[in-house]
């Protein structure tokens, strides 16, 4: 194979190095979840959709939902790695971001089943930290935001709307336990003071997703089915999945609709008397 710049892999034409995407692969609209499995998933509501890579932890499908073209490509767990497909899709020309992951809610009246759409994210994460200083904001995009609201309830899904938290590890970060019971005196806290700041839920991808869309000036935001409620000590693998999937997808046929308007009239940012 012939060399290519270590400074910015390309393996030709476009190609990126980790997601194996070229510029007419991706969507401008993409999902992106968490397990490569849930790629099929998600994809399975699409009238038209097809494989486009397959490669690590990235898998893409590209299609068309209910007429808005769309794609999904997972990022697999953690920060750095979710940095990497949002670096590498945004090359290839995508600029609206949802994340369509799991999360496990630290406040009592969230029930598994449910699911949040993140307005922001407290960045407890290391990988956001390497594109700007923590004080940054890891913000939602308003637009994305509205466009999951509108979905949830087109959808009559149960959600809850607010703040998570994005952490770099499972256990101790988000104060679990460690192998054989191993705990540092400060994990308990950082649940503790979280709850209190009325932070819904633990997660581990938003917080990175949305800075980078923010340094870059692209829309993120992100869905999350709840299958854990630490205050009651339920755990129920993929309850609520298909929900967040279904509302994930809706939203992006809404942004794709929104963006259409904006176009036609001549305006930058979506506003409800777009559509009246």
């Amino acid at each position: 194979m012939a060399s290519v710049s270590a400074r910015a892999p390309d393996l030709g034409g476009g190609l990126q190095y980790h997601i194996r995407c070229r510029p007419g692969d991706v969507a401008p609209y993409v999902l992106m979840p968490g397990d490569p499995d849930r790629v099929s998933v998600i994809s399975s509501f699409w009238e038209e959709r097809r494989e486009v890579a397959r490669h690590r932890e990235y898998t893409t499908h590209t299609g068309r939902y209910r007429g808005a073209p769309i794609s999904a490509t997972s990022t697999g767990i953690g920060g750095p790695a979710a940095s990497i497909a949002l670096e590498e899709l945004l090359r290839v020309g995508a600029h609206t971001f949802i994340r369509v992951g799991t999360t496990g809610a630290i406040q009592r009246d969230i029930r598994v089943g449910d699911v949040i759409i993140a307005t922001g994210a407290v960045r407890l994460d290391g990988a956001s930290g390497e594109y700007v200083r923590v004080e940054y904001p890891a913000l939602a995009h308003y637009e994305v935001v509205l466009a999951l609201v509108e979905a949830a309830e087109s959808l009559g899904a149960r959600y809850h709307v607010g703040v998570v938290a994005s952490t770099d590890t499972f256990y101790t970060g988000q104060s679990r336990p460690g192998f054989r019971g191993y705990q540092p005196s400060w994990s308990p806290s950082i649940m503790a003071d979280l709850q209190a700041a009325g932070v819904l839920s633990f997660e581990m991808e938003a917080a990175t997703i949305f800075t980078i869309s923010g340094v870059y000036g692209a829309r993120a935001g992100a869905v999350l089915a709840v299958i854990a409620n630490r205050v009651t000590d339920e755990f129920v693998p993929e309850a609520g999945v298909e929900t967040a999937v279904r509302v994930a997808n809706e939203a992006g046929r809404i942004l794709y609709e929104w963006d259409q308007a904006k176009q036609k009239r001549g305006k930058k940012f979506f506003h409800p008397s777009l559509i009246i």
